[in-house]
């Protein structure tokens, strides 16, 4: 069954493929985008997926945003909180302006985006809540004090919700992927990735963001209705939960 969906940071890496596969299984995908015209644009002409721009750190951003996404394509069901940046530095030289921007993006926006939908998600009794966190978010990083804090209660944030919309036949999860083979990764020099990210992996690759996709688009589905409140540790056994 078709039902509409909203992906933050749904057209590029990791959200693209989120958004990609959530309209091969039929549903109605909404990819919001916070910056870049241009790639989102390129994006919406390849996938014929619709997009929208707005910063997911402005509560009134997201609602006014929401609000013109259910009068264009009708109520959101689906929820996936990809939305994120990084300002990595480490503890003693990180500005409070970058401790700021990362827990208004990362933590405060998943709060922005789900409270609009919550009262639609309670009147139908139904909804599906996805947020992307991130294996930082469960065991810490170097010079990501900011960044981990933020993903870390993410998983709080889900937990929580989890035990309000269980009644109403709603679920809360999470996934936390570990290294994503995504653009970000290309500023890695290849000897530090080759030394010290990949040791790290059990399976001895980076993911593909099509296997994160493939969690979200299972997690949304009707099959996934009784999991709620849980992690999908997606990391190639980084990091064991």
């Amino acid at each position: 069954m078709g039902r509409v969906a909203i992906v933050t940071g749904g057209t590029r890496g990791i959200g693209a493929a989120i958004s990609k596969a959530l309209k091969e299984a039929g549903h109605t995908v909404a990819a919001t985008y916070g910056g870049d015209d241009a790639k989102a644009n390129a994006f919406k002409d390849e996938t014929g997926i619709s997009v929208y721009k707005w910063d997911v750190s402005s509560y009134e951003a997201c609602a006014e945003g929401i609000k013109k996404v259910e009068s264009e394509l009708g109520p959101i069901e689906i929820l996936v909180n990809n939305a994120g940046i990084t300002r990595d530095a480490p503890f003693h030289k990180m500005k409070p302006e970058q401790w700021k921007e990362v827990i208004d993006t990362n933590l405060s926006g998943v709060f922005n985006m789900t409270h609009p939908v919550w009262a639609g998600m309670r009147e139908r009794s139904f909804g599906r809540i996805v947020t992307i966190s991130s294996v930082n978010g469960q065991k810490g990083q170097f010079a990501q004090a900011n960044y981990s804090a933020a993903k870390a209660g993410d998983i709080g944030f889900t937990k929580a919700l989890a035990q309000e919309g269980a009644r109403k036949n709603i679920t809360v999860n999470v996934v936390a992927p570990g290294y994503i083979n995504t653009q970000m990764m290309d500023s890695i020099p290849e000897k530090v990735m080759n030394e010290t990210i990949l040791p790290q992996i059990p399976v001895g690759r980076l993911g593909e963001p099509e296997e994160i996709a493939r969690c979200v688009a299972f997690l949304v589905s009707d099959d996934a209705g009784f999991i709620t409140g849980s992690t999908i540790t997606a990391n190639g056994g980084q990091y064991l939960d």
